[in-house]
């Protein structure tokens, strides 16, 4: 079993965050766990297990709909992004390797090139270049600044056009371990503040091992937020980010308003806490990956 977890560009359409979810639930071989959108971000976070063989086919088959009806002319939101379809990585389960993961990578990145003149970057374990391994690093400039950047040599896409998509961008297509995508929302701080409390926690500015951090404003919500994460929940532990955050915004005079989880949560990492400790106040437990999974094998055997 692999897990792949693609990132859209769209938050707000509920018609087309649907269509694209109908495209993945309706792929054969293919079980859809989550959907999980925002409108701020305006992006939506797609969680679906499979064998290789059926996820390979499911991304050609959710990519052809996403260029169909997104225009990143049109796009805006407060994630940084390079693309309609902005990120697809691929994540070793049950009786699946990393290694069978970046093949699956290099394999769906090649075909997402061939078929839809689409330039894609490889990224984490399947990087051919160890200076865009990192997403953050790949995403610089965001979709707007893909042009200029691709005119330099170093920024020849990995496959496809030395040019962006006129419409759909770029994709970033990898294989990488188990992450959680945790945010932590801000009572009465600025855009500043969150930007300086995610200066402060991430690993990149001398922060918290194996965390990556955002300060963003959900305008939406019209409160602001640290977007986090965790790519190693066993070297920097959820309770452990939630507090370095909340440590930080205290410091700055302001307070937590509570967490979100994007996507599901490995297990493990609510082994010795509970939810409300990082904030979750309204946690189901249908947010957990190996529950959601379980509950989907019950209902097709």
């Amino acid at each position: 079993m692999i897990e792949m977890v693609p990132n859209v560009s769209e938050g707000r359409r509920t018609a087309v965050v649907d269509q694209l979810a109908a495209v993945l639930s309706s792929s054969p071989g293919v079980t859809l766990l989550d959907v999980s959108a925002d409108p701020s971000h305006n992006r939506s976070v797609y969680t679906v297990v499979g064998t290789r063989d059926a996820l390979f086919d499911a991304t050609l088959r959710l990519v052809d709909v996403a260029v169909q009806q997104i225009d990143m002319r049109m796009h805006e939101g407060a994630h940084p992004r390079i693309g309609a379809v902005d990120v697809v990585p691929y994540i070793p389960l049950d009786g699946a390797t990393m290694d069978e993961c970046v093949q699956l990578a290099h394999d769906a990145g090649r075909a997402l090139a061939e078929r839809y003149n689409l330039p894609v970057y490889f990224y984490e374990r399947a990087a051919l270049r160890p200076d865009r391994a990192r997403l953050e690093v790949v995403r610089r400039g965001q979709f707007e600044g893909l042009s200029a950047r691709m005119q330099a040599p170093e920024w020849t896409p990995d496959a496809g056009p030395a040019a962006p998509h006129p419409t759909a961008g770029a994709t970033a297509v990898g294989a990488r371990m188990p992450l959680i995508a945790f945010n932590v929302d801000l009572d009465g701080a600025t855009l500043d503040d969150a930007r300086r409390i995610a200066a402060a926690v991430r690993e990149s500015s001398g922060g918290l091992r194996c965390l990556k951090a955002l300060g963003l404003w959900l305008p939406h919500r019209n409160r602001a937020q640290v977007s986090m994460n965790l790519t190693d929940y066993t070297e920097t532990p959820l309770v452990t980010a939630f507090d370095a955050v909340a440590s930080q915004a205290a410091a700055l005079g302001v307070r937590v308003h509570e967490s979100e989880l994007i996507g599901l949560i490995p297990a493990g990492a609510l082994a010795h806490i509970t939810p409300e400790r990082v904030g979750l106040v309204a946690f189901d437990q249908s947010r957990i990956l190996e529950a959601r999974i379980a509950d989907a094998q019950r209902q097709t055997s």
